[in-house]
């Protein structure tokens, strides 16, 4: 039989990406056939307008209140909530050093990364990068070196980033995310019939993970949804 599908549409710049991330990894923990499962991650971006970087000066907690028009305790608020819930699943978020910017050619390269069958270790260096180190994930300085420390050849990156080298593909991956009606991430196929929208925790990813395999052959209704982030905030 061959190996069930994740597939699996985020953005890097997506706290709840990185959540869910994790969640799913300690599902699989748990699975007994998790060396049956095959993942694929696919492109959504957040912000296609967004610049390769933004002003600095302007922290995380303030461009959340200005893009929603809510008032800057609350963003604090928010962003100190996210913080904590990724604790609990391991990780250290930098909501003060987090460097936004355009994610296009991070996808791109993750493209890449999934020819050569590197594609989760880039896509862990890139979202460990954005979310906890203060790496401007828009630059290609930066992703140059993510995605080399990740494991990709130098050469190869270079050449990805001075062309449009998997663009189709990540315009392909946004196509497919909008005839699915996909508006939040992270969201999560698995063997192209049963659906999980957002970071579910993970007793609920793997009960779709044992669902998905106990029940292969037929068609199922999406699963379950949960926190995601999409164009209207996380």
């Amino acid at each position: 039989m061959s190996k069930l599908r994740i597939d699996i549409w985020s953005d890097i710049a997506c706290p709840w990406c990185f959540v869910g991330k994790r969640r799913l990894e300690a599902a699989l923990e748990q699975l007994p056939e998790r060396e049956q499962v095959a993942i694929t991650w696919h492109a959504f971006e957040l912000d296609p307008n967004a610049p390769r970087e933004r002003d600095p000066r302007v922290s995380y907690a303030e461009r959340l209140s200005q893009k929603y028009g809510m008032p800057l305790a609350q963003a604090q608020a928010r962003i100190a909530s996210l913080a904590q819930t990724a604790q609990a699943e391991g990780l250290d978020f930098d909501f003060e050093s987090i460097r936004p910017g355009n994610t296009f050619d991070a996808h791109r390269l993750l493209h890449l990364a999934e020819k050569l069958g590197m594609q989760d270790a880039v896509k862990e260096r890139f979202l460990l990068g954005y979310m906890s180190e203060g790496e401007a994930i828009g630059a290609p300085r930066t992703l140059q070196r993510l995605a080399t420390e990740a494991g990709l050849r130098a050469e190869r990156v270079s050449d990805v980033l001075n062309s449009d080298e998997y663009a189709d593909e990540v315009r392909d991956d946004e196509a497919l995310a909008r005839e699915l009606g996909i508006n939040g991430v992270p969201f999560f196929v698995f063997d192209e019939r049963l659906a999980v929208s957002g970071a579910q925790p993970a007793e609920v990813l793997l009960g779709a993970l044992r669902k998905a395999f106990a029940d292969r052959s037929e068609a199922s209704a999406p699963f379950a949804e949960g926190a995601v982030c999409g164009p209207e905030g996380c």
